[in-house]
């Protein structure tokens, strides 16, 4: 019997659609399936989209009928945006109060990496996928679990169980696409440091599989940016910066295309790439 590989898809800052991962998982099941050259090779991996931002929709409605609802204010379409967008990113921040968004949304991810347990086995290579706002969510998150535990909320604990795949020592695979962990890395001294990928644990789960975070970034992508150069440690911790030209005729040649990493095959053919090889591995093929 083979082992699965579990892959969590992280959406950006925004509230997208309950079904913002399905194309994505359909473009990389389809190229899997076709390298893999293996009979029933979709049920191999095993997604799980994390709906992170439901956290604070609710808010960012009632946020917006408040200051809206006397104010005539211009630009609705683009208030909205930036209520959803920088909103997100805002609410997310750790407070010093109790009950906090950074916890609830943690735990978010918790739920997720369970139900993936559930499904993959518990020490099944984890593979994240994490788009904009989402990247800071999955690194926090595993940085949490890494180095600083003291941090991780007691909702999240509550919802972790003691597997090695829910405590992230089974992470093998970070795709970051359109990510400004850059600008984040300016909260701390010398730009912080990244977290390790893989697992600095992984190797007593799969003793062969070398792992890899690869950061797809547009150029036209103002909220993107390469990673690798910000110092030493993300020099070794980051695979590989990738300069990709991703969107069509009205956004690959603009800041829109931060919106269309999800699709582009320059993008999916690198996941797809490390899926099978990390599969191959720790199925010894």
């Amino acid at each position: 019997m083979s082992q699965k590989l579990a892959v969590a898809i992280l959406h950006g800052a925004g509230t997208p659609e309950a079904d913002f991962a399905e194309e994505m998982m359909r473009l990389i099941t389809k190229d899997f399936t076709k390298k893999l050259h293996l009979d029933n090779a979709e049920q191999e991996l095993v997604f799980e989209p994390v709906f992170w931002s439901v956290v604070f929709a609710d808010e960012q409605a009632a946020l917006w009928k408040q200051v809206q609802e006397n104010a005539n204010l211009h630009y609705d379409r683009l208030r909205r945006f930036t209520i959803e967008f920088l909103g997100d990113a805002i609410a997310y921040q750790p407070t010093v109060s109790g009950d906090q968004n950074y916890d609830k949304v943690h735990a978010i991810f918790a739920e997720s990496l369970s139900r993936l347990k559930n499904r993959a086995g518990s020490t099944a290579p984890l593979c994240v996928i994490s788009h904009s706002l989402g990247s800071i969510v999955a690194s926090n998150y595993f940085a949490d679990l890494q180095f600083r535990q003291e941090k991780i909320g007691m909702r999240t604990k509550q919802r972790m169980n003691n597997t090695p795949l829910e405590k992230g020592e089974t992470l093998s695979l970070f795709y970051t696409m359109g990510s400004p962990l850059a600008l984040w890395s300016v909260r701390y001294v010398d730009f912080g440091s990244p977290i390790h990928v893989p697992s600095p644990l992984l190797k007593q789960y799969h003793a062969n599989v070398q792992g890899e975070w690869l950061n797809f970034y547009d150029k036209d992508d103002v909220l993107a940016y390469p990673l690798k150069s910000i110092n030493e440690m993300y020099e070794t911790n980051v695979t590989k910066d990738v300069a990709v030209n991703v969107g069509g005729m009205f956004t690959s040649w603009n800041p829109l295309s931060h919106s269309r990493y999800n699709e582009d095959d320059d993008v999916i053919t690198p996941i797809v790439d490390g899926l099978v090889k990390t599969w191959k591995k720790v199925n010894e093929q």
